[in-house]
């Protein structure tokens, strides 16, 4: 009875870490969307990724994979499929969306590819109160956001840059679910941010001005936020 216990949990606990894997499958799916520049169908599968990574730790924990699997880490796991989904498609869409000048399109995917590994190497990303150091290597929604905002190609640059360097600043930025201070106006920002990339995917990332504001104020709020809790780096 205690081995058909064992194997029903272990098997729960590998399907918990099957299910952290299927955002390899999403995020394969968005790299072929943004080799046929299907843009909206990139940020699609990017956000179902999203909402698969959202929501693996919790049902990790509940389950108890650590102990009933451990020969399998699923935080390891876990930044491989990120690594995929927030780093690498979204460089592919940098190269073949003209978002920036051309000669500059392959310095930068370099960049954004090389500090995102260094910053997913860093044993030191988190912050004591569970928010991250410096910006967190959340490319697919950089580049999600310069795509809408339809910026001038030299401003797109500009921006990239500037996150780059960002990736190393002594700054906290939020998790939004793990933020205590200010956490239900951040919950609310958060899901005003989530209707409006909804809608502006929806839109063929084209949406109406209303949506594009919307999304333009809560991400300033999103990305300032952690300045102004001016959370301890220790």
């Amino acid at each position: 009875m205690a081995g058909r216990n064992w194997a029903k949990g272990a098997g729960a606990a590998f399907a918990v870490h099957a299910f952290t894997a299927s955002g390899a499958v999403l995020g394969l799916l968005a790299l072929q969307a943004a080799s046929d520049r299907r843009f909206d169908a990139v940020f699609l599968w990017l956000g179902l990724a999203l909402v698969v990574d959202g929501i693996d730790g919790t049902i990790a924990r509940r389950v108890g994979v650590a102990a009933r699997l451990p020969r399998y880490s699923g935080e390891i796991l876990d930044l491989v499929v990120d690594y995929l989904t927030y780093v690498v498609v979204p460089a592919q869409v940098l190269v073949v969306a003209g978002l920036v000048p051309a000669g500059l399109v392959w310095p930068l995917a370099a960049a954004i590819l090389v500090s995102a590994a260094f910053y997913f190497a860093d044993t030191a990303m988190k912050t004591p109160e569970g928010g991250f150091r410096g910006f967190p290597a959340i490319w697919n929604v950089a580049i999600f956001l310069l795509m809408v905002f339809g910026l001038p190609p030299l401003a797109n640059a500009g921006i990239i840059a500037v996150l780059v360097a960002a990736t190393f600043a002594p700054f906290g930025f939020v998790h939004p679910f793990r933020v205590v201070r200010f956490r239900p106006m951040t919950l609310v920002v958060l899901a005003l941010w989530m209707l409006a990339a909804g809608l502006s995917v929806a839109a063929g990332l084209a949406p109406p001005p209303g949506v594009t504001v919307v999304l333009a104020v809560t991400t300033a709020y999103l990305g300032l936020i952690g300045l102004a809790l001016r959370a301890p780096l220790r």
